[in-house]
């Protein structure tokens, strides 16, 4: 069993959307050589968190944000008294901080509709990070596999 983590750094540019890590996941999923296993991707920070969604039109990445503004609005909280984001923090706890994709045969399980988003709620923000992490088993070599 083997574990490997890769951290992702990206800007976000409004204060709410949805932003496609897909291809930088693979890309991970690749260097670390893992063909069967688990990913967990887990956004940090504490107003920003992952979700699987559509990623066929974008209008479904609008109506997530649409929808949790409508049913946690800007500007009602108590945080808001601090810094003006406890929306920000209840959409992120309410969405998660992370997903889990099995990995078959060194390719994500997900559905041929299906994209990983990290979803921005106190943007736009310069340093954002995503922990990769990766579990599970590499092939064995050629010589190896002879053996076994």
């Amino acid at each position: 069993m083997n574990t490997t983590h890769h951290r992702l750094e990206l800007a976000t540019r409004r204060r709410e959307e949805l932003i496609d890590l897909s291809d930088q996941v693979r890309a991970a999923v690749r260097a670390s050589g893992v063909v069967d296993g688990l990913v967990c991707v887990y956004a940090q920070g504490a107003t920003a968190a992952m979700m699987i969604q559509e990623n066929w039109d974008e209008s479904v990445q609008t109506d997530v944000v649409d929808l949790l503004a409508k049913l946690i609005p800007r500007g009602v909280w108590r945080h808001d008294q601090q810094d003006g984001n406890g929306d920000a923090h209840l959409k992120a706890g309410l969405v998660g901080p992370s997903v889990t994709i099995p990995l078959i045969d060194g390719r994500l399980g997900l559905s041929r509709w299906q994209n990983i988003f990290f979803c921005e709620f106190d943007g736009p923000r310069h340093d954002r990070q995503v922990l990769v992490s990766i579990v599970g088993d590499r092939p064995l070599p050629p010589a190896d596999r002879a053996q076994a």
